[in-house]
């Protein structure tokens, strides 16, 4: 760490010195009020946060929370990154993803601030034949090209070569990746294909090729099939030690196998577990480069997708906000190339507005945010630091236990990857049921009125393999429910609020309500009469005192007026009449799911 010189200001001389042992007696004293009776340490952890993985994020960082040094960039262990000048030479490269074999469309995003474009080549996807036609009027030499081709990556390649060669692009200047990745491709589809013709391509690009690179590291297989942070990045680190040992056997070096590597993952809107997770997938492959005795060749190149999990298909626009703040995560991480998902990804086929907004979310922070002029602009953080020395850790126990199975191919296989996978993504489930883990237009303040946005159907994406969840799911079930129903009544099911006392003492959980009920596709109804409202459910909504002094007579009331369910806003009580409590941290997906049933919407 820097030690700053001695310049006469001394910031913190009028205030005295503060322990930590102080400021957690503060801190008890404050729980304490909230009737959390809690001293020293244990009232820390009373403020953290629990993270995947066993993590936990605590309320205050201190240089007490160390961290192995993380070096300088450009050299190992490559935490604040693989380059010595970072991404401050023009920030990192703007990757465009096309599944359509529309030429202008990749020369439009060419033109206006991409600076790769990334290829889906078969299975429905862009032919191989049509890859001339896609690429026509793209200056080869300047716009790398990154195919995804699967088990066509060879004649894919080899279109690709042949039209660097007819175009007269020196071989040099040849840049991006034939993007073989046959271990990605069994967890997408569970078919795995010949390694074979991946080495041969492997040997062309490093003996004639230098700039391009022949494989790719998919982790996204993982991440979007529910797994956490340290297993994206142990299953990353396992398929990268698979593909060292294949192309070493096939006759290149390790220094060499390593060069054909680029390793790819998501970026999330939760920026600072991102931030750690890029920082230490660096340390992690140098680590790995480090016992393979290539210490100098373990610089991890990293493309970095913005998650499509946390993509939803409701209220859309959100989306853009997430990939913001992913794109911000993946830039301070160190990425070097970043591939924005267009905000209606979910939907079908970007349009021009989508694709325009996605290149311009990386073109706002390397030209007007500035991002990019600082090398790891996270480092030295004692939260960030430490948080990517404990993710890092993680991850390594999750590859270490993926090689004492065998390694990736068996750990897919024998369904133990998939299982572990699939028991984080239901834990996930049930914070995101519960609402801990909100999802703002879809589990908090959804739009029931919201014009659909419609798009022209995207091809089929690849499955068989590992399952692709969103975490918008749940909610998406319970919506597609109601609009059935709105489409063959002509209303959507309703519930009444029935509220008692001035707006002073409904208003907080008359609102939490309303979220709650139109999460699932319920319209609330406050105004009028429950006779008149059209319902059949009805929800009280008041105050605890009031609750004590009106809830049975009012529930009662609404009972002999012919409602058929009886709910009260807050914590569970005896009260007669009252059928059923909803609260903040109730399981919202099930009580929404029991009503619709209840309503009889199928």
């Amino acid at each position: 760490m820097t030690v700053l010189p001695d310049d006469g200001l001394e910031l913190a001389a009028e205030f005295p010195d503060v322990s930590h042992e102080q400021w957690q007696r503060l801190v008890a004293g404050v729980l304490r009020k909230s009737g959390k009776d809690v001293e020293g340490a244990q009232a820390e952890e009373a403020l953290s946060t629990a993270l995947e993985d066993g993590l936990r994020t605590r309320p205050l960082y201190t240089s007490r929370d160390s961290a192995p040094e993380p070096g300088f960039p450009g050299f190992a262990p490559f935490v604040r990154g693989s380059r010595p000048e970072g991404n401050t030479a023009g920030g990192w490269d703007v990757r465009q993803r096309h599944t359509a074999a529309d030429g202008s469309a990749v020369l439009s995003d060419l033109e206006n601030g991409v600076t790769s474009v990334w290829l889906a080549v078969g299975d429905g996807n862009i032919p191989v034949s049509s890859l001339g036609r896609v690429l026509d009027g793209v200056y080869l030499d300047l716009a790398p090209v990154v195919l995804d081709a699967g088990p066509e990556v060879e004649p894919a390649a080899r279109e690709l070569l042949r039209l660097y060669a007819e175009r007269g692009v020196a071989k040099d200047a040849v840049r991006g990746n034939l993007g073989a990745d046959p271990l990605g491709h069994e967890a997408r589809t569970g078919q795995s294909y010949d390694f074979a013709p991946v080495a041969g391509l492997a040997r062309l690009c490093s003996g004639e090729y230098p700039g391009l690179r022949a494989l790719t590291v998919d982790a996204l297989p993982y991440h979007e099939a529910g797994g956490s942070a340290a297993q994206e990045l142990g299953s990353s680190l396992a398929t990268g030690v698979a593909y060292l040992r294949e192309l070493t056997d096939a006759g290149l070096s390790v220094e060499q196998a390593c060069a054909q590597l680029e390793f790819r993952y998501a970026a999330t809107a939760d920026q600072f577990l991102t931030i750690a997770k890029l920082r230490a997938a660096r340390r992690l492959w140098a680590r790995v480069a480090e016992a393979c005795g290539a210490p100098q060749a373990g610089a991890q190149l990293q493309h970095v997708v913005t998650s499509p999990v946390m993509m939803t298909r409701r209220d859309p626009w959100v989306n853009m906000l997430r990939t913001t703040i992913a794109t911000l995560a993946a830039g301070a991480g160190g990425a070097d190339s970043v591939t924005v998902l267009p905000f209606d990804h979910e939907l079908g086929l970007p349009d021009a507005f989508a694709r325009r907004i996605a290149r311009n979310t990386s073109t706002i922070l390397i030209e007007e945010s500035h991002l990019s002029r600082v090398i790891d602009p996270a480092g030295g953080s004692w939260y960030v630091e430490r948080l990517t020395d404990e993710l890092a850790h993680a991850g390594w126990e999750f590859f270490q236990r993926i090689e004492r199975s065998g390694g990736l191919a068996a750990a897919l296989r024998s369904g133990r990857l998939g299982q572990d996978l699939a028991d984080t993504w239901q834990a996930r489930k049930g914070k995101l049921a519960k609402r801990r883990e909100p999802i703002t237009g879809i589990s908090e303040f959804p739009h029931l009125a919201e014009k659909p946005v419609v798009r022209q159907a995207a091809p089929e994406p690849l499955s068989g393999g590992l399952p692709r969840v969103h975490r918008d799911e749940a909610y998406e079930e319970l919506r597609a429910r109601s609009d059935a129903h709105l489409a063959a009544t002509g209303s959507r099911p309703r519930v009444f609020l029935a509220t008692i006392g001035p707006a002073a003492a409904h208003t907080a959980r008359t609102t939490f309500v309303s979220n709650l009920f139109q999460a699932g596709g319920i319209e609330p109804v406050t105004e009028g009469t429950f006779r008149d409202s059209g319902a059949t459910e009805v929800c009280l909504c008041s105050s605890d005192a009031l609750y004590e002094e009106q809830a049975e007579s009012v529930a009662a009331q609404l009972k002999a007026a012919g409602a058929s369910h009886v709910f009260l806003a807050g914590r569970p009580g005896q009260y007669a009449d009252v059928d059923s409590y909803v609260f903040a941290g109730c399981d919202a997906v099930a009580v929404l799911s029991n009503t619709l049933d209840r309503m009889g919407v199928s």
